[in-house]
């Protein structure tokens, strides 16, 4: 497929390992700084003194069970989904070489929400290390159903799918897939809507079984995401090349779109549907540390999970005592970005 952009000319020299070590040390300052300010807000207020002072095992009750038990799974759901969907956004990226390529755009996300919801209506005493599962065959259906239309839009026409018009097929299956997600909503039992909540795109209400449900996944496919980082690298030359260096290129196609999708599904059962994070961070983390997905990945990780855990703290601050869902400033940022994409790309 048409190519991933191509890191800025004029900065191409400064694409070095010491530079992206530099980089994932500030940004990961900046999370954990951002962590401790957004463990202190909520309906009460903490300072950051009685913060650190429970971090480190002091405080008193109160202030624990507001800050461990209500404030830090909260902390922690953001982080893990913004990384994840980042991963999925930079990897579908690499494989597909399409630079409009992220969760939300190409029917995966939707895919995943449509899933959960219908899992949970249909199975609500399911034990919660299922609900991964079927978000990960949401998110399969919903991406091999672009990748057929697409295909089947291009034609008898040889040759890679052109990227706007992947894009825009993604646009609509998502759209429809959402459609179908709120109508199963809106014949949902009472009372069944806020335990569905999450999927809107928000981490509100994340408890330490949300943890539970998220981190094992993260666990294991962050790092096989990094593992994967040579071959993405490789699969970007183009399967000619790749072939002659000796890839088995459908098997390594296969091996990281499976993680890539397995990525945004086990987010999508954490904070929902967080639009555009998995098209924004893999660019900006292009931008900052060049296309080497051996940089890459983890720059784009590390930005996924601060621009999540910003959302999310903006979205308590603003307003208070009203919430709003983290999912509204991402998409309120990367909604332009992805317009200017759209336009630019050839």
């Amino acid at each position: 497929m048409t190519g991933a952009p191509a890191p800025v000319p004029g900065f191409a020299a400064r694409y070095t390992t010491p530079r992206a070590v530099t980089v994932a040390l500030l940004l990961t300052a900046l999370t954990l700084l951002l962590g401790v300010l957004a463990l202190g807000l909520g309906a009460v207020r903490t300072p950051a003194p009685d913060v650190l002072r429970v971090l480190t095992g002091g405080g008193d009750d109160l202030t624990r069970q507001l800050v461990l038990e209500l404030r830090a799974p909260r902390i922690l759901t953001a982080v893990l989904t913004g990384a994840m969907f980042a991963a999925s956004g930079a990897m579908l990226q690499g494989v597909i070489r399409n630079p409009l390529a992220s969760p939300d755009i190409i029917g995966v996300g939707a895919g995943a929400g449509l899933a959960a919801t219908a899992f949970l209506l249909a199975w609500p005493d399911a034990p919660p290390g299922g609900l991964p599962w079927a978000a990960l065959a949401g998110a399969w259906g919903g991406f091999g159903l672009v990748l057929l239309l697409s295909h089947e839009w291009q034609g008898r026409r040889r040759g890679a799918l052109h990227p706007v018009r992947l894009a825009l097929v993604g646009v609509a299956v998502a759209a429809a897939l959402g459609a179908a997600q709120q109508l199963i909503l809106v014949r949902a039992p009472d009372g069944l809507g806020s335990a569905l909540s999450f999927l809107t795109g928000s981490v509100y209400g994340a408890d330490a079984a949300r943890v539970t449900r998220v981190l094992p996944w993260a666990l294991i496919l962050l790092p096989a995401g990094l593992l994967l980082s040579r071959t993405l690298d490789v699969l970007n030359l183009g399967e000619d090349l790749a072939t002659s260096l000796g890839t088995r290129v459908g098997a390594a196609r296969l091996l990281a779109l499976s993680v890539a999708v397995a990525l945004a599904g086990a987010a999508v059962t954490g904070a929902g549907i967080l639009g555009f994070v998995g098209l924004l961070a893999p660019h900006l983390a292009r931008l900052l540390v060049g296309g080497k997905h051996g940089r890459l990945l983890p720059v784009a990780m590390l930005l996924g999970a601060l621009l999540v855990l910003a959302a999310d703290t903006l979205g308590r601050a603003l307003l208070p005592p009203l919430e709003v869902p983290a999912g509204i400033f991402t998409t309120l940022v990367g909604a332009p970005y992805f317009l200017y994409l759209l336009r630019n790309t050839r």
